[in-house]
């Protein structure tokens, strides 16, 4: 195989991973829209929360989900840069961010448990019910994304990233995807109660 070949090969392969991520992007997508369009639907019942708040955990969460936004950016100019140190501390910043968001979130679900508000069983109503599952879905995506942070900081620790730097662009869109989702879901919960 000549280089012209091999170039050839190697955008295809470039081309079909962003694919693949594109169409996993797009499917969570449509499963986050399928459950706020059931959310719409189920608020016209008579038994639909109006009164209800939102645990104040959950604006913390948004705040550390855009500052770890924020820092992938920063690891993301590093790795540009080739500077893979500063892009290995910032990947562990931004992994640290996200353990944060995984406790204010359990931290929110036991307010809202303190307030009575349940999952299941008889305390519980639609309206909580929704915001668990979609939460805790969004929560799923995030484990995901926390995996993929410990992916791309090991392979950044082992030079994998010094010619092709494609894994860590697909990691960055992912997270970035993740925290505007959750952006997304506050303002959609804060709004449509």
């Amino acid at each position: 195989m000549d280089l012209e070949e091999q170039q050839e090969l190697k955008q295809k392969h470039r081309r079909a991973r962003k694919m693949m991520l594109l169409f996993s992007l797009l499917s969570i997508t449509m499963t986050f829209a399928g459950l706020t369009s059931a959310y719409i639907v189920s608020k016209s019942r008579p038994d639909w929360l109006v009164d209800f708040q939102l645990p104040d955990y959950f604006i913390s969460s948004t705040l550390i989900i855009v500052l770890s936004s924020i820092s992938i950016w920063i690891a993301k100019k590093s790795i540009k840069n080739d500077n893979f140190s500063k892009t290995s501390f910032w990947i562990g910043i931004t992994f640290l961010l996200s353990v944060l968001f995984v406790i204010s979130q359990f931290l929110g679900f036991q307010e809202l448990i303190s307030k009575g508000y349940y999952f299941t069983g008889a305390q519980s109503t639609v309206t909580t019910s929704f915001l668990y599952v979609l939460s805790m879905l969004h929560l799923v995506h995030v484990l995901a994304g926390m995996i993929v942070l410990i992916v791309v900081y090991i392979n950044n620790k082992k030079n994998k990233y010094k010619e092709e730097k494609l894994g860590f662009e697909l990691a960055e869109t992912f997270w970035h995807f993740l925290g505007f989702l959750w952006l997304y879901l506050f303002v959609f919960l804060y709004f449509f109660r």
